[in-house]
């Protein structure tokens, strides 16, 4: 079913439903990208299919990795062979902009068969894979979860630092300007700035490992191996009977070879939950020394706690007061008729900045925009 963009609702229509398509395929076509690519094809020929393809690789994709499986949605979305990317000053053909056809919109023919979109499928297939529950995939499942949270792309915060440094704008430069004027016989040619740089804020992540998270657990922990290769300051552990840093095995590049040597460090797998005792240690040990102060922590868990919840509320209070943000991840807070009422999370919801879900591929992009300081949807 072709659709020619000839009206603006038509090309609004058009645009979303590609960018949905983007999404599926794992390239992270946000809103306000959209919107930036929506303006620019008001300035071009829309039906030009050179002028719409880089306009979207301009907009929608952001990083090189991206463009790729923008090039592979591009030819499924519209049912066209992308322009060349070798020849940009070439005239490209006609653009037929065209929806993603499903069964029921295909007639069959006596003795025809069914005709499907295999990349089209397969990016279907992908969205809702994206949104499944990590204790519900299968073995293929969950090999292809783990190459999906490989892509993810965190950013992570970052703080003003004390250093200040050479720019354009700020407060003036006494030194370097004088030296200038020296070095020009006491001509001043410009006023010389400076002003405040940007440094990554450090992440710290504490995983719960006990037997009520072993479906989520191996989930979290090469997410936090994501956070630790795409970002410097991140400092790991594992909670559980004890407390195990992790930092250093989570620094090997292959994420199967980071599993294997966090699982051979920590002996505590899926038994019980001291949450309390564990975050009172992290603070006397690590967090009053300086890893927690200022920083973002990120408390992996599902919140059941065999130990004093009181405690654990205390102690919950202690790292609030300590650290910039506090961000609670429940595998169970992106479920139908959630709610907080177990020990743990009811003794620590006072002393969190957010509850957040923890259970999908798409649960751990909205806490990569999350640590980022984007509004996601709060589970609380």
């Amino acid at each position: 079913m072709v659709r020619i963009a000839e009206e603006n609702h038509d090309l609004i229509e058009t645009v979303v439903g590609f960018a949905r398509t983007l999404r599926a395929a794992g390239v992270p076509a946000s809103t306000d990208r959209v919107q930036a690519m929506l303006v620019a094809l008001r300035e071009l020929d829309v039906l030009d299919g050179r002028d719409a393809y880089w306009a979207g690789r301009l907009t929608l994709c952001a990083s090189p990795d991206d463009v790729e499986r923008y090039d592979v949605a591009f030819a499924a979305y519209f049912r066209d062979e992308r322009p060349r990317v070798a020849a940009v000053g070439q005239p490209g053909g006609s653009l037929k902009l065209v929806g993603v056809q499903t069964a029921a919109d295909q007639t069959l023919q006596p003795g025809e068969t069914l005709k499907t979109n295999p990349t089209a499928s397969r990016a279907s297939e992908q969205e809702l894979l994206r949104h499944k529950d990590f204790s519900a995939l299968t073995t293929a499942e969950r090999d292809e979860v783990r190459q999906m949270l490989a892509r993810l792309h965190p950013v992570g915060p970052t703080r003003r630092s004390l250093r200040l440094r050479p720019a354009a704008r700020g407060v003036l430069d006494a030194r370097r300007t004088v030296r200038g004027m020296l070095r020009h016989g006491g001509e001043c040619d410009e006023l010389l700035m400076r002003r405040q740089s940007r440094r990554p804020r450090r992440i710290v992540m504490l995983i719960d490992v006990s037997g009520s998270m072993e479906p989520y657990a191996d989930a979290h922990l090469r997410f936090a191996h994501v956070v630790c290769r795409r970002r410097p300051a991140v400092e790991v552990f594992t909670i559980g009977t004890r407390l195990t840093r992790v930092t250093r095995a989570m620094q090997a590049r292959d994420p199967d070879v980071a599993m294997r040597e966090v699982a051979a460090a920590v002996p505590d797998w899926s038994g019980g939950t001291r949450l309390g005792e564990l975050l009172k240690a992290f603070l006397d040990r690590w967090g009053q020394r300086g890893t927690a102060r200022g920083a973002v922590v990120v408390i992996a868990s599902d919140g059941w706690e065999r130990g004093d919840a009181a405690l654990l509320g205390e102690q919950a209070h202690r790292l609030r007061r300590l650290s910039h943000t506090v961000i609670w991840v429940s595998p169970h807070a992106g479920h139908d008729g959630f709610a907080p009422i177990t020990a743990g999370l009811t003794a620590v919801l006072p002393h969190v900045d957010a509850l957040v879900a923890g259970h999908s591929v798409a649960a751990f992009a909205e806490l990569a925009c999350h640590l980022e300081g984007q509004e996601v949807p709060i589970h609380a």
